[in-house]
This record gives C-alpha cells, structure tokens and sequence, in this order.
C-alpha cells in the first residue's frame, strides 16, 4: 500500500515529446511506471518510442488508453491550462512539475480542481515515488529503498538528500512526496500527513518545512490532534534574513510567523522531533520509530 499512486497508476504525459518531457517519460517507464499515453496537441497518432500512443488531449487519452493519472511537464504560461484540461477530462490525480507558474493562474486553477474532485501536486514539486513500484515527476529512483517509512517535503532538493540519508542507514521509505513550495498548492502538509496515518504499511513520518508561510504549523497541530504514529521534522531556511525570498516562491518570511524558529517551536510544541540538520534525522526517527 502507498500513498496517492501505486500499482493502480496509469500514466499520461502532459508534453511529452518535449525535452523534459520524453526524458522524464523514459525515466519513469524505465523505473516500473505504467506509461499509457502522452499528450502533445498536434501530434496525436503518432507514438512514443514506438510504444507509447500520443493524443491530442488528454480526454483522448483517458477514454482510449484509461489513464487515470497525469504528469505536467509544460512551460508555465501554458501549465494553468494543463492542469485545467486533466482536471476536466475525469484524471483522478495530477502532478504538475513545471514551476513559474502566476499566482493569479492558479488562483483560476484551484477552485475548479476542488469542484471537479481530484487531486493536484505541485506545481514546482518534485512528484512522488514508491519504491520499487512508481515513480511519478523527477525523484531519483536509485536513491530510494521500500520500507515503512512516509517523506512529505516542501523542497525538492531536501527530499533527495533526506530518502539518501535514511536509505544510506537502511531504513526504507513507503511514499515520498514533494509538494512544491510555491504560495497555492493543491496539495498540502495535512493531506500528505492524513494519507500516512491512514496508510497501513507506514510506520513513521519525516515532515520537511522551509521559511515562509504558515503551512508547518497548521500541519504541527493536526499531528498534535491526529496522528498516532510518529513523525520527525526539519525546517530549511534557518539562517535566511527577514524579507527575502529563498528559492522557493512561498519561501518568503513576512513577520514572525513564517521565521524557521517559529516552525522549529510549533513542531516540537506538538510533539513533533525536530533534527537540526538533514544529516540528524536518521537519529531522531530510529529514537522515536
């Protein structure tokens, strides 16, 4: 069992035949991904590596190739339309790579995707793996090792050196996510942290903040109140000076709410173990899981 994808996954492509696209396409194919179908408006009834059919739309590709998950890898001024298409054509989960995305577009975005019921990731987000079994978006799958343990990250590149450090010490992982860390994003902490305590097969969670915002202490008091199992957390950005932007574009602290000590108190507060540095989080979950 995991987390929003699996062996249930069937695969659409948004932008297939573009760099990203097709590279990321293969990668994904290669790993163990169900590859159905990918989308390029233009192209339809040609093929992907003489295997893969490519449609016009992703309707097309949900009614002919029962795709049932979609993954964006289009330029940001086109990407709010992406996933506006997915959503309309019945995709039950959408993961949007892309990043750069406006504000306002996915301010239109959002209240559309809650209307029609499914589920978007990202944008700027890295995806989601389960190891050994599907890989959707850009995580490395050569990093990662089937386990009992749940990854939900803000930062991409922090998700990758978290699933190395735990694989490194042999602790394996059962999801892991990376959320994105742009102001709107369709999925957040809770829903990550309420899908691993639901899920059976994982038995500890590893929550990995950033500056900015308030999403870390909204997701400290649902574990407060929620979760039985445990979790361990880190918040990037420690030194980061008020007023500045720190890579992401939610990574911006405004007042004292959105500074890394706010979060750190929150999390501990609520019970959550805090690692001081990436490299620590191995020892804080083999003390708690």
């Amino acid at each position: 069992m995991a987390i929003f994808i699996g062996e249930h996954t069937r695969l659409v492509v948004q932008g297939i035949t573009g760099r990203d696209g097709s590279f990321h396409a293969r990668q994904m194919r290669d790993y163990g991904t169900r590859l159905v179908a990918g989308v390029t408006p233009g192209k339809g009834g040609q093929t992907f590596d003489a295997d893969v059919p490519i449609f016009n739309t992703v309707v097309d590709a949900v009614e002919e190739a029962g795709a049932n998950t979609s993954v964006i890898y289009v330029p940001a001024s086109f990407a709010a339309d992406a996933i506006l298409e997915s959503a309309d054509s019945g995709i039950e989960l959408i993961v949007c790579i892309t990043e750069g995305i406006p504000v306002a577009d996915m301010m239109r975005v959002m209240p559309y995707i809650e209307e029609r019921g499914c589920r978007l990731v990202g944008p700027n987000c890295p995806g989601l793996i389960v190891p050994g079994i599907c890989k959707v978006g850009i995580l490395p799958g050569q990093i990662v090792l089937p386990g009992r343990v749940g990854i939900v990250s803000r930062s991409g590149t922090l998700t990758y050196e978290v699933i190395f450090q735990l694989t490194s010490a042999g602790i394996g992982q059962s999801t892991s996510i990376g959320i994105g860390g742009d102001p709107i994003i369709g999925t957040d902490f809770v829903d990550c942290l309420r899908a691993f305590e639901a899920d059976s097969e994982t038995d500890g969670v590893v929550i990995i903040g950033e500056i900015g915002g308030t999403d870390e202490q909204t997701a400290a008091r649902f574990v407060s109140e929620n979760m039985t199992k445990p979790v361990v957390g880190f918040i990037a950005g420690q030194t980061a000076p008020p007023g500045r932007r720190m890579g992401h574009a939610g990574a911006i602290i405004s007042g004292s709410e959105g500074t890394a000590e706010e979060k750190t108190r929150a999390f501990r507060e609520n019970g959550i173990a805090v690692a001081e540095r990436p490299a620590d989080i191995v020892d804080a979950l083999q003390a708690v899981v």
